[in-house]
């Protein structure tokens, strides 16, 4: 099959040429439809009980992660100038489209007691009055109306740290706007005015918010994506042509590569997916795994044609000989990712289907490209194959050789003593995440949501829904005492801001009517309650506040909750083991449940989940390459010891993680998988060398170790020096999830191949006898791999001479 395929690809060169331009400009044509990601991907599963619960807050009360807040501790914005040019800042962001409400120290407003003739009629009712109707120009004026704005205790802790004198901006965004491409516009908008006012005034403000953190992210990965491309193309290109010294060596790879990386972006516009964190990453990491194809076939290519002087013969030989095992290691690694592709998280799949798919078509375009351009190439010269001499690369090989012979004990003993101590660092790896856990701790993104905690108690948004159990049940002042029992509770815990509800909008009432007394803010007693109920009516909550925290039939209420990013560790604590539990307490005596939600928990349990699923897919993974390891050699003996090699590098980056605190998390649990494709594919190729070399040199197995070694070392050192330097530069993120995929991925490799070269040439020696069933032969056997040279000439039969004796 593969003789004749070989035959096929060099006789219909220009027509697969012609074929692969048409493809790659379908997909060149499609790729300018894809389109970036705006929404904040849904993880949790939608039966989960959880998002179940989220589905439900939403339906009732909205969006809960829409607020972009601009946070100040400055003492100069107190003065009447900088007050005035505050003040304009919030008029300059409610003017911005797609900005509901903006929300800040200089638009605040107050309930007072008032009394209004209707319809000739007096009637008693609070009404919302401007605590600052104009800016006054007296410093005095000021001072004092700020003294008024500070008795308000509803906004205490909310708006203003009256300890510090911090305060801050809320703009509330559509929610129309928040998942798509018009929220980056928004977003800059805002940034624009809030950068004027900094420049203007010289104080310094803070941004947080999930609209801001998305906003920041999106623009962060369009950069990275292109600066990894082009980065991965300079660092492959320049370690191709080290090795290679020739710059067609470097060019037609990198041509093959190009190819893959327009497929990618075809398929993501094919398949309907858009560019996320994850997608974003398939391009540059195409470059880096798809080098080793050209690597392979090149360095067999220089082989065959130094041996024999034959370039049509040589570069046929490339399909026929490492075609298939080429083949096999692609699908290996392909495999890595694929199986992602069986998760119920749709980013995970949208990341394994494309990014294993185009692996595979990476096979394919190399084993047409690299013979078919070649071969309308003059024959290699002396100076291109000169990279087969290469004295220190040899020096390397011949050390391996003599050491997997005559230490192959003292490896086996270093093997498992750092396997030892690598399962007991694995050990002390703990799973957590953060909402910003992928950005650097001096990002400003970072310090600014240190600012928010330290004054504010961050700013991540915490639901809980509270459902009385009957309409109108939120009016019965019994259930208001539980409710504010509760919220109570909640303002005591460290890293939660004070709850927002409609009871503090009663309470708020109440100071309104003791005329803003900050000691009156309390619910309505059985004393004062009458008088109070009498300024209550409908329109009272012109702003709709109490209607944003109550559902239409006055059932349930939302308490909103703010809170620092402690980490899904000490997040799940919080609410499993203080929360619900005092809930238990309040509650269970009443009709009142309580239902712990929002977006900052959502976003925690996705991880988990995330994490779980990417462990689950590495297991697949591991047992599937199993299968093939099995299929291929027939013996299980040999699928161990070819597992082997390849488990040691991950427990080794185990290892480092939990010696290093490096917590578990998506972008840390992804690396395994990656890896552990990428690493096998080292076994397979000295694998099948091995068993050809068995054959030619009955089956003695220390001559054939030290062929293998010597032939296939030097292509498995390159294509591992290769896929460390190209998966390294992913260390230059500014997002540590891709910082920690490149450096534990690097790291693994780079075990891997120190593995492949010397732990599995000594366990062939030591347990493989090399004596075979010539009745029964494995898969592996049946390659063309397996043929001596003149199997592979063509015969002229008329040559052939008949001897009559």
């Amino acid at each position: 099959m593969w003789s004749k395929l070989s035959r096929f690809i060099l006789k219909s060169r220009l027509f697969l040429l012609v074929i692969l331009v048409a493809i790659t400009a379908f997909m060149g044509y499609q790729a300018q439809f894809v389109e970036w990601s705006f929404n904040l991907a849904n993880i949790v599963p939608g039966d989960d009980p959880e998002m179940v619960h989220f589905k439900e807050f939403q339906q009732t009360f909205g969006e809960d992660g829409n607020i972009l807040a601009i946070g100040i501790k400055d003492s100069s914005v107190y003065n009447t100038h900088n007050f005035r040019k505050l003040s304009y800042l919030s008029q300059e962001l409610e003017k911005i489209d797609g900005v509901s409400n903006v929300l800040s120290l200089t638009n605040l407003q107050m309930l007072v007691k008032a009394t209004i003739n209707e319809g000739g009629k007096e009637k008693k009712k609070f009404k919302l009055t401007p605590i600052f109707p104009s800016i006054p120009d007296s410093e005095v004026e000021l001072d004092s109306m700020l003294q008024e704005a500070m008795k308000l205790r509803v906004y205490s802790g909310q708006l203003i740290n009256p300890e510090n004198g911090a305060n801050m901006i809320l703009v509330s965004i559509d929610k129309s706007v928040l998942n798509s491409e018009t929220r980056n516009v928004v977003i800059s908008d805002i940034l624009f005015a809030s950068q004027a006012f900094e420049n203007d005034t010289k104080i310094k403000l803070h941004y947080a918010g999930l609209p801001y953190v998305r906003y920041t992210n999106t623009v962060k990965v369009k950069k990275e994506l292109n600066f990894f491309l082009v980065l991965s193309l300079i660092v492959t290109g320049f370690i191709l042509f080290l090795f290679f010294r020739s710059w067609q060596a470097v060019l037609f790879p990198l041509i093959i590569i190009g190819v893959i990386v327009v497929w990618v972006m075809g398929t993501l516009s094919l398949f309907g997916y858009q560019i996320t964190l994850l997608t974003g990453l398939i391009p540059p990491i195409i470059v880096v795994i798809g080098i080793p194809n050209s690597v392979y076939m090149l360095n067999k290519y220089h082989q065959e044609y130094v041996t024999h002087g034959d370039q049509n013969k040589a570069l046929g030989r490339i399909i026929r000989r490492i075609g298939i095992v080429t083949l096999i290691t692609n699908f290996t690694t392909a495999v890595g990712f694929l199986v992602l592709g069986f998760t119920d998280i749709v980013i995970l799949r949208e990341f394994g289907i494309v990014a294993g798919l185009n692996i595979l078509a990476t096979f394919i375009v190399s084993l047409i490209m690299i013979p078919v351009v070649f071969s309308y190439l003059p024959a290699p010269t002396k100076r291109h194959t000169k990279h087969l001499e290469f004295k220190p690369l040899d020096k390397v090989l011949t050390a391996f050789d003599l050491i997997v012979h005559r230490h192959k004990y003292i490896i086996f003993t270093v093997a498992a003593l750092v396997s030892a101590v690598s399962i007991y660092g694995v050990s002390k790896i703990e799973a957590v995440s953060y909402m910003v856990d992928d950005l650097p701790e001096d990002s400003p993104v970072k310090q600014d949501l240190y600012f928010f905690e330290e004054n504010f108690s961050g700013v991540m948004p915490l639901e809980i829904i509270v459902d009385t159990g009957v309409k109108k049940g939120v009016q019965n002042l019994k259930n208001l005492r539980k409710i504010d029992e509760f919220e109570q509770f909640l303002d005591s815990l460290e890293h939660i801001s004070q709850p927002i509800s409609v009871v503090s909008f009663i309470k708020a009432t109440r100071q309104a009517f003791y005329n803003n007394n900050p000691s009156q803010y309390d619910l309505p007693n059985n004393r004062d309650k009458a008088f109070i109920l009498r300024y209550l009516s409908e329109d009272t909550d012109e702003s709709g506040i109490a209607n944003s925290f109550v559902d239409s039939t006055g059932q349930k209420l939302r308490v909103s909750l703010k809170i620092a990013d402690i980490g899904s560790k000490r997040m799940d604590s919080l609410v499993n083991d203080v929360i619900k539990p005092r809930v238990s307490e309040i509650f269970d005596d009443s009709k009142l449940r309580a239902v712990v939600t929002g977006t900052t928990l959502l976003f925690i349990k996705g991880n988990k989940f995330l994490i779980e699923n990417l462990l689950t897919s590495m297991a697949i993974a591991f047992f599937i390459i199993a299968i093939i390891m099995a299929v291929l050699f027939g013996n299980f003996k040999m699928i161990v010891i070819s597992l082997i090699p390849n488990i040691i590098p991950l427990l080794i980056t185990g290892g480092m993680m939990g010696y290093a605190g490096i917590p578990l998390k998506p972008s840390t649990a992804l690396i395994f998988s990656i890896a552990f494709g990428i690493s096998v594919d080292d076994s397979i190729h000295f694998l099948a060398k091995y068993r050809q070399e068995l054959f030619l040199n009955r089956f003695f197995v220390p001559v054939a170790v030290s062929k293998s070694l010597r032939e296939t070392g030097a292509s498995m050192i390159y294509t591992s020096i290769i896929l460390f330097f190209g998966f390294v530069i992913f260390s230059a993120s500014e997002f540590g999830g891709t910082v920690a995929l490149g450096a534990l991925t690097s790291t693994t490799l780079l075990m891997a191949m120190f593995t492949n070269l010397i732990v599995l040439p000594a366990l062939l020696l030591r347990f493989d006898t090399g004596k075979r069933n010539v009745q029964s032969h494995p898969l592996i056997e049946t390659f063309p791999e397996f043929y001596h040279e003149h199997e592979d000439e063509e015969i002229d039969i008329q040559k052939i001479e008949i001897n009559k004796s």
